[in-house]
């Protein structure tokens, strides 16, 4: 039987507002397009006028009708640089204040809507969104997180709280940076080979108890356990043994990694297959100079 518009399910997909964030939910949203999704892609005002202008207009980000986007302020004062990168701890600390409400707002209009535009009925988000776990509950439809980046990061961030409760963080003062101390080896991850302090994210290099970084990426991996399910760019042969460990404190780990060649698998003619997400405008001046060099003379890095 075929789908239509009315009975196609929804899914708004909410990225940090990072373009290392964005690129792979982008990937995931077009995959699930393919299979038959409509989206509400959900970025922030800032970062959709930078979409607009490195892009062009609003007509080459809209290449179908039931893949549509849609924008929610960050809680932010726009920087100087109308075209900068935003600061990445300001992000993590005013999206998870102020985004839960207009997320809940723009859900409410789009089920208002009397259009082909089907209800809301899902949320995917980025595991450091978690506010969307929220507006998912109050309307009642499930919430499944992306962890954009490894499994042993994941796990690495759900134990951020476990090396509180031990004592290795905080720092016990700025010494600690230098003197060594960043080798201690952590050998009781499950599922995660033996890695040194340094190897963990740079959220731990505080000497405050109270830093709000330090409590956002506990707070945020710890209530990842609300999420219906958790999909993680990998795939099983990788990331094997952490994986399993996964499994026994998470809720269902779906692996669907590597999200770039998933995409390069969907036919040539399928119109979204190339939407680029870049919030920066390309320049193609080093193709001109490319094309003045003699066949297969230059290397890349």
């Amino acid at each position: 039987m075929e789908t239509t518009g009315k009975t196609k399910p929804h899914a708004i997909c909410v990225p940090f507002p990072a373009q290392g964030h964005i690129n792979p939910m982008l990937k995931f949203a077009i995959l699930l397009h393919h299979k038959g999704f409509h989206i509400t892609f959900v970025h922030t005002e800032y970062n959709y006028n930078r979409l607009l202008r490195s892009h062009g207009g609003a007509a080459a980000l809209a290449p179908s009708p039931e893949f549509q986007f849609a924008t929610i302020p960050d809680g932010l004062p726009p920087p100087e640089n109308a075209n900068s990168t935003q600061d990445i701890r300001s992000l993590c600390l005013s999206t998870r204040k102020n985004c839960l409400e207009p997320l809940n707002e723009l859900i409410g209009k789009l089920n208002r809507r009397t259009s082909s535009v089907p209800p809301v009925s899902c949320i995917v988000a980025d595991v450091i969104m978690g506010f969307a776990l929220d507006a998912a509950e109050q309307i009642g439809v499930p919430c499944v997180l992306l962890q954009t980046s490894s499994a042993c990061s994941f796990m690495c961030n759900k134990h951020l709280t476990h090396l509180v409760d031990k004592g290795f963080i905080p720092l016990k003062d700025e010494s600690c940076w230098k003197n060594g101390y960043m080798e201690t080896p952590i050998d009781w991850i499950p599922g995660v080979i033996p890695l040194g302090l340094k190897h963990f994210s740079h959220t731990i290099r505080t000497t405050d108890p109270n830093d709000p970084m330090l409590n956002f990426v506990i707070t945020e991996f710890g209530r990842s356990s609300k999420a219906a399910a958790i999909i993680i760019n990998t795939f099983d042969a990788l990331d094997q043994n952490v994986l399993t460990a996964l499994s026994s404190i998470c809720p269902p780990i779906y692996t669907v990694g590597s999200l770039h060649l998933l995409l390069n698998q969907l036919p040539a003619n399928y119109t979204l297959k190339s939407m680029s997400s870049s919030l920066w405008k390309e320049d193609p001046a080093c193709l001109n100079w490319l094309d003045s060099k003699p066949k297969n003379s230059v290397i890349s890095r």
